[in-house]
């Protein structure tokens, strides 16, 4: 699952859905409740006032004000086209609505109860009588069908993706709406379909949903678009008669009378602009920042206040990713001597102030990750695959080139040179050239962040003593995302972050249909028939622990690939704020709830135009 939650509940052994409450006493084909799990427990009785982590009593007013990069040229962040303003999905309702303090538990939002079949052949959703677009016309089960449609048909491809077992939508009685699935089993489906972003078929008739717009859509949920100026801001203001601001799942949230986004160039302006208070928080991305930026005199006066707020997720997995669509990055020896030739416990000390661990799993921190041999029951995954995998899989457990961070890495660029003479790549002249094609190995690093020229420049030294010809390309925002969009790239900076429920989405983060998709996840290129079946493992996992089992073997069988040369963690959320902000504590376990349940608590002061 996409969302980033997850959580080891005790008792909790089994990966199952629970619902609560028959629909006919003694009736198994299928249950109703006020919300889903995957783990097998709702924290929280249909009758709920509140979840635990919220400050019910949270006042409500102010403007938030925050910064984007970049621009924007597009208020409709459902397509591939033009680049979307951030928050511009804050005015839409879904049909459930996550809790932050559980393990891939969501509750209903649009829909006031779920009916599930007992083998999760189909779902149905009924919607709320009061639910209303800002209109003030009924939310219906039309709009959910028209949702599913329109975002499959015109929407961006992740969403055919996504969606692609859901068979068709009906309606099911005057307020629901049933989803048929196209295989059954597959636990997970019922929540993602929950997870649908509702549009306003009325709205939407007339209109190419396809194109880009600047004219604010409408919407249902607690904020609507009030201000716009292409590529500079974009301002939201709370809906005071939302329909939904007294649920329980709403309580204590949705505090700031309006939320704006100022952008900037890059984001060292925008540091500059957050320390003369243009805008009220900032979450530090760079280590550097983070220990030498935030002396200035706000900081020192308490105006300002620093916190490393932590959370219980599985860690992303961030890395330099190879286009393996390209015949240079094609043999995994190669990709291995990028990994030989960076220097991270060098970077760490120098660049990052000590402050990371160098990542070593695509499940990092969680029960998910492959940090021991094979056992018999991954085996049982994995033998049917031997010819197709590395011996490195059955035999060791996987862990990145370390170094002693004195700079002097010969001994690891001394395998990186046996690695790539073994793939048939030798130096002449200079140059790294291979053997056969005559190709020389020029590799560009495609940025659109100039904080990560820090980061490539040194990394980019111990290259060139390889014989190779590498090169940085910074771009702006939008130009980034055609070229990633299009796998036009030979390294970028990225990464993906699971939770510790897995599920569809790793079809868009791997498989092999997404790899030349254009917009997917799936931005290495992977293309592996074992990739694909274990993908299915996990989609399919009958319980807990097989879910687990799929996951270290998937884990594996990606890491011995070597599709990324993997970078960094912290497990903190470093996030510099202005007084006048606070927020709930302890903060939940799964997600800091910014901007939804953070609040405004000064007097107003306008900010700088």
């Amino acid at each position: 699952m996409r969302i980033l939650v997850g959580r080891n509940l005790i008792g909790c052994l089994l990966l199952v859905l629970v619902l609560l409450a028959p629909v006919v006493a003694g009736a198994q084909a299928s249950r109703t409740a006020h919300g889903l799990s995957l783990f097998g427990y709702l924290k929280y009785p249909p009758d709920f006032k509140h979840f635990d982590y919220v400050n019910p009593a949270a006042p409500k007013g102010g403007v938030l004000h925050m910064a984007a990069i970049g621009g924007f040229d597009s208020l409709n962040p459902f397509i591939l086209k033009g680049d979307p303003a951030a928050g511009a999905s804050m005015i839409y309702d879904r049909l459930l609505t996550q809790s932050f303090d559980e393990a891939g538990s969501e509750y209903g939002l649009l829909a006031q109860s779920i009916e599930v079949a007992k083998d999760f052949s189909w779902v149905i959703f009924t919607l709320r009588p009061e639910a209303r677009w800002h209109d003030g016309k009924p939310v219906t089960p039309e709009d959910v069908i028209f949702s599913l449609n329109i975002l499959k048909e015109k929407g961006a491809p992740i969403y055919r993706f996504y969606y692609a077992n859901v068979k068709s939508a009906s309606k099911a009685g005057a307020h629901g709406v049933r989803f048929d699935f196209d295989a059954a089993g597959n636990r997970e489906l019922p929540q993602i379909v929950g997870q649908l972003p509702i549009l306003p078929a009325h709205y939407w008739k007339g209109r190419d949903f396809a194109a880009t717009t600047l004219e604010p859509p409408l919407g249902s949920g607690p904020y609507r678009i009030s201000k716009v100026e292409a590529n500079r801001t974009i301002m939201l203001e709370r809906v005071a008669d939302y329909w939904g601001k007294d649920l329980p799942v709403n309580v204590g949230a949705y505090n700031f009378d309006q939320i704006g986004f100022e952008y900037y160039r890059d984001d060292t302006v925008a540091l500059e602009a957050f320390k003369a208070d243009n805008f009220d928080v900032r979450f530090e991305s760079s280590a550097k920042n983070w220990a030498t930026a935030y002396d200035f005199p706000a900081i020192k006066q308490g105006k300002v206040i620093r916190a490393e707020l932590q959370t219980r997720n599985a860690e992303p997995m961030q890395g330099f990713l190879f286009n393996t669509r390209r015949a240079k990055f094609s043999d995994p020896r190669v990709r291995l001597a990028f990994n030989y030739a960076f220097d991270f416990e060098w970077a760490n000390k120098n660049l990052f102030y000590g402050q990371y661990a160098r990542t070593r799993s695509y499940f990092q921190n969680s029960e998910l990750a492959a940090t021991d041999l094979p056992d018999a029951a991954e085996l049982a995954l994995l033998e049917p695959f031997r010819s197709q995998l590395p011996p490195e899989v059955f035999t060791k457990v996987y862990a990145p080139p370390v170094t002693d961070g004195s700079g002097e890495n010969r001994k690891n660029l001394r395998e990186a040179q046996r690695l790539v003479a073994e793939a048939g790549w030798q130096v002449v002249d200079g140059a790294l050239t291979h053997a056969k094609s005559g190709e020389k190995m020029q590799v560009e690093f495609l940025l659109e962040q100039p904080s990560f020229e820090r980061i490539v420049s040194p990394y980019v030294r111990n290259l060139e003593r390889l014989g190779i010809k590498p090169a940085i390309r910074m771009v702006d925002t939008a130009q980034y995302k055609n070229r990633t969009d299009a796998y036009d790239f030979d390294v970028i900076i990225g990464g993906v972050s699971n939770s510790l429920s897995p599920g569809n989405e790793q079809r868009e983060y791997w498989s092999s249909a997404a790899a030349d998709r254009p917009g997917s996840r799936n931005l290495m290129g992977v293309k592996s028939p074992v990739v694909d079946a274990l993908i299915g493992k996990i989609i399919f996992a009958e319980n807990r622990a097989a879910l687990i089992i799929a996951s270290h073997a998937l884990d594996r069988v990606l890491l011995w690939g070597h599709y990324l040369v993997p970078q960094w963690h912290t497990p903190v959320v470093r996030t510099a704020y202005w007084d006048v902000l606070d927020y709930p504590r302890p903060v939940p376990d799964y997600n800091i709830g910014f901007p939804d349940l953070w609040w405004y608590k000064g007097k107003q002061v306008p900010k700088p135009q």
